[in-house]
């Protein structure tokens, strides 16, 4: 009996002292498109603010919250005449968070579609979300 109760004892103790991951584990990148911003939250704390350029006219960036699906350090676009596309994470079909050369137009929408940041601030986040995981990571878009 004593042994069961031992056991039962060693049991309890471990649900109890075991925590889960909070929900909020991982990177969050939040990007609001109404004011070309990008926020990123790490295990829930914020941790950087960026400018980006989101979907010019006629080339809108699509809203909703989505998990990582690739990711490249190189891509070039086939679409758009091999444009550099540096620490591309591909979130929906074609689209994507990605560096640009362009730097001087983030803040204002300026591309056909894709979320373009500054190179330093893409391979910032790129490294997150390889260290993270892209399972464990969100782009969340928003108006």
């Amino acid at each position: 009996m004593r042994i069961v109760t031992f056991l039962i004892a060693g049991i309890l103790a471990g649900f109890l002292t075991f925590q889960p991951a909070p929900a909020s584990a991982g990177v969050v990148a939040k990007i609001d498109i109404s004011q070309q911003v990008m926020r990123v939250y790490v295990n829930g704390r914020h941790q950087y603010t960026w400018k980006v350029s989101t979907g010019r006219r006629g080339y809108g960036t699509p809203t909703g919250s989505y998990t990582v699906k690739r990711m490249y350090r190189k891509y070039y676009s086939r679409k758009y005449g091999g444009a550099a596309m540096p620490n591309s994470l591909f979130f929906r079909g074609g689209f994507a968070v990605h560096g640009t050369s362009y730097v001087s137009q983030l803040g204002r929408p300026a591309s056909h579609g894709c979320v373009r940041l500054h190179p330093s601030n893409a391979r910032t986040l790129y490294n997150l979300v390889q260290a993270h995981g892209a399972g464990s990571s969100r782009i969340v878009l928003t108006r």
